[in-house]
């Protein structure tokens, strides 16, 4: 899960570098295809039933509709928002995951885990905010966050649906139908914006991205994802998310970008306390 959040963390520094270069639906309709393909690799090399897929095929247009509206947000957020503040929204995520668990499926966390949450969304206020009292108070959220928190809702939405629309298909069977149902919504919707990309003239930058979300940061990080569940309690895998702004930062110093200023670590610091909280918690649940 430590390597699950790294990974996680690159596609905010590296989009955020390519968001103005490329329509997001454009970019997020070719990622969506070639994590498909990477995905139906995995499925064949397995030996899966690909036709499974076609049983309720309903089920995976709604969700990727859902999971397309997320990633489209993020890369159009990033287009002006800093990567450590679309991360610091991305901490968010958990504590919606939260209130829709318990609306959809009438989930209820302990109070333990919900003080956890509480204190980790306070420190991804507090960067989101830039450590700025005065647009904290005033709530003068930037357009770029408040554009990516919509994508979170979407995020968070997606994660019970899943729960409730499975019934009983493999994991990596039932991620392909999601994958390609997403690029095949994307590449409708944005198809005017696919025609109209010069795709032999995007920068260098565009395609180390693409490359990048579609192998990295999404076709990786779901077996990533997988491995630790079966090994992990889901509180404990859901509290390693509280570390992507702080790999975030890792990231921009690595590429050379612009960092936080030093109060944003106090907000970061929060998430990381709200981690050790969700985990402490758990260990105790299973001891």
């Amino acid at each position: 899960m430590l390597i699950f959040s790294a990974l996680v963390a690159g596609s905010f520094s590296l989009g955020s570098m390519a968001a103005n270069e490329i329509a997001p639906v454009a970019l997020n309709a070719l990622r969506f295809w070639l994590a498909s393909a990477l995905i139906f690799v995995a499925v064949v090399a397995t030996g899966g039933r690909l036709h499974v897929v076609t049983h309720a095929s309903w089920r995976y247009l709604v969700l990727g509709s859902i999971f397309s509206v997320y990633f489209v947000l993020m890369f159009e957020g990033l287009k002006t928002a800093p990567p450590v503040s679309t991360s610091a929204v991305f901490t968010l995520t958990p504590l919606l995951a939260g209130l829709f668990g318990w609306i959809l499926l009438r989930q209820i966390m302990t109070p333990r885990t919900a003080f956890a949450l509480m204190i980790g969304a306070i420190g991804a206020l507090w960067v989101i905010f830039r450590a700025d009292i005065l647009a904290l108070t005033s709530f003068k959220v930037g357009r770029g966050e408040a554009i990516y928190f919509i994508g979170c809702v979407s995020h968070a939405i997606y994660t019970p649906m899943v729960r409730r629309l499975n019934r009983g298909e493999p994991a990596l069977i039932f991620t392909f139908g999601v994958l390609v149902a997403g690029a095949i919504i994307l590449t409708i919707y944005g198809w005017s914006d696919i025609l109209k990309t010069s795709w032999l003239e995007l920068p260098s930058i565009v395609w180390v991205t693409i490359v990048y979300v579609s192998a990295c940061a999404s076709a990786a990080t779901f077996v990533l994802l997988q491995f630790a569940s079966l090994r992990l309690p889901s509180a404990k895998v859901m509290a390693y998310t509280y570390l992507t702004p702080s790999w975030v930062i890792v990231w921009e110093i690595a590429l050379g970008n612009e960092v936080p200023n030093a109060l944003a670590f106090i907000g970061v610091g929060l998430t990381i306390v709200a981690l050790l909280m969700l985990l402490r918690d758990e260990e105790k649940l299973t001891d």
